[in-house]
């Protein structure tokens, strides 16, 4: 059986989703490039993409605009990674993020994984630090607060790392089978 070309590519802010790219680039063996360098016309060399990117304000962080190029490519298969702050045992959490972000039909075609990362006020930028600056007065100010919005509001308090190398498993298996 041919082997598979593939190559992750990967968009990221603070490093977290640039890390996971870089792991399982090294797993599987394959190329690796920042979004930010690749073409359509790079990209048609391969079977398949992984693209890699981070959840922002409940968004596929460059989703939309990633596609269009990777349709452009005509490349086979097209597989997705999200990495955020929120832990990967929310999983309600998690199903309606993507239920937000992909359409039916989108969710069933492309595999895609969610994998915890991390919040780094200092590589932040200051549109979003002021943001999390915003959710957490919300936050903080509101009334009856929920267990979730307690937990929420501790989570965005500080930087913090939850990633692990752990979390590429489901990703690199499915690439394997």
């Amino acid at each position: 059986m041919k082997q598979r070309k593939m190559i992750v590519v990967y968009k990221s802010s603070t490093g977290f989703t640039k890390k996971y790219a870089e792991l399982i680039a090294e797993r599987m063996e394959c190329a690796l490039a920042d979004y930010r360098n690749v073409s359509a016309d790079m990209l048609s060399g391969y079977d398949v993409v992984i693209f890699g990117t981070r959840a922002h304000a409940g968004m596929i962080d460059g989703y939309r605009k990633a596609k269009k190029l990777f349709e452009r490519s005509g490349i086979a298969t097209l597989v997705l990674f999200v990495t955020g702050a929120m832990p990967n045992t929310a999983t309600a959490t998690v199903e309606a993020f993507w239920e937000q972000n992909l359409p039916e039909g989108e969710r069933e075609k492309i595999p895609h994984f969610y994998m915890q990362s991390g919040l780094c006020y200092e590589k932040m930028s200051l549109t979003d630090r002021l943001m999390m600056k915003v959710a957490a007065v919300m936050v903080k100010n509101k009334k009856d607060k929920t267990a979730e919005d307690i937990a929420f509001e501790q989570a965005i308090k500080s930087s913090y790392d939850i990633s692990s190398a752990k979390y590429i498993e489901p990703l690199v298996s499915y690439l394997k089978s």
